[in-house]
């Protein structure tokens, strides 16, 4: 099997080509060696080297800076994911896309449903649900997934950014209003290669962690778990606030919980991120070899 990764090297795509299994053909390209937003690239490339599964994991994920950068977001997210389908369509290439929460409001109090109304509240929000639309309008067979929160020991992500913050501050404001559910980088990658076994329709499903959580009490997983580990030799203190006290250039939906019982259809368990946030602090720890003082 032949199979065409974008976005290689961001954390998704690290994890990916991890655990790609060796017997089968990897394409792993990184934005300077694939543009999305050049759609006369994209045919050549699919008609030179003939993938049968192409997954996309490029995207403008910069949330804040989306609303300043509103045409490089809306490039790449709409125009880059229309490429992609209407070139995956016209070559008879399986085309897995990964959107975000973010389409969502967060104005629910249950799970959202892969069939609830978008109605996304910041830019990068907006570039990723009308990405989805062009998608499915110009391959309706493509498989899009969202996800939320995701974390994991390569890039730039909270657990990361906490993990750092701990070093530098004896004391931190966490936002403890916001409600998702944290997501394993590695726990998506394998669900979509587990997907490249299974007979799915193409549309929407949910992947995530699967207990929701706010951004404070994540923040507290993630100290506890890396001064057990010894990475850290103490913890900062950290304080609740509102989102409305915490100033971001772009809102965020105050409940963006996804519901995972549409993909759970086919099998597919929902990452169990407190048990990953062990394995992905411990490998931090191991990549960069120091204890944080």
């Amino acid at each position: 099997m032949k199979v065409l990764l974008t976005g290689a090297q961001g954390q998704l795509g690290h994890c990916f080509r991890d655990i790609f299994p060796s017997n089968w053909k990897l394409v792993a390209l990184n934005r300077l060696q694939f543009d999305i937003t050049n759609y006369s690239a994209i045919d050549h490339f699919f008609a030179t080297h003939k993938p049968e599964i192409i997954v996309n994991t490029a995207a403008y994920t910069a949330v804040d800076n989306a609303e300043i950068e509103q045409e490089l977001a809306y490039k790449i997210n709409v125009l880059g994911s229309k490429n992609l389908a209407i070139a995956s369509n016209k070559y008879n290439v399986r085309l897995f896309h990964v959107s975000t929460d973010y389409v969502f409001d967060g104005n629910k109090k249950s799970p959202y449903l892969e069939t609830d109304f978008t109605n996304p509240i910041n830019i990068y929000g907006k570039t990723k649900r009308d990405g989805e639309l062009v998608i499915l309008e110009n391959n309706p067979s493509a498989i899009i997934i969202r996800t939320s929160w995701l974390f994991s020991e390569y890039g730039n992500n909270f657990v990361k950014t906490m993990l750092k913050l701990a070093t530098e501050k004896h004391e931190l404001t966490i936002v403890d209003d916001q409600f998702g559910n944290p997501t394993y980088a590695g726990d998506l990658a394998k669900t979509i290669l587990d997907l490249f076994k299974k007979e799915i329709d193409g549309g929407i499903y949910h992947y995530c962690g699967n207990v929701p959580t706010t951004w404070y009490l994540f923040a507290k997983e993630i100290f506890d778990i890396a001064l057990k580990q010894g990475m850290l030799t103490h913890i900062p203190k950290i304080l609740p606030i509102h989102s409305k006290d915490f100033n971001t250039k772009a809102s965020r939906p105050l409940y963006s919980v996804l519901s995972t019982k549409k993909l759970s259809q086919y099998g597919i368990k929902s990452s169990d991120w407190q048990k990953e946030l062990a394995t992905c602090i411990s490998k931090i720890k191991s990549i960069q070899g120091v204890l944080l003082q």
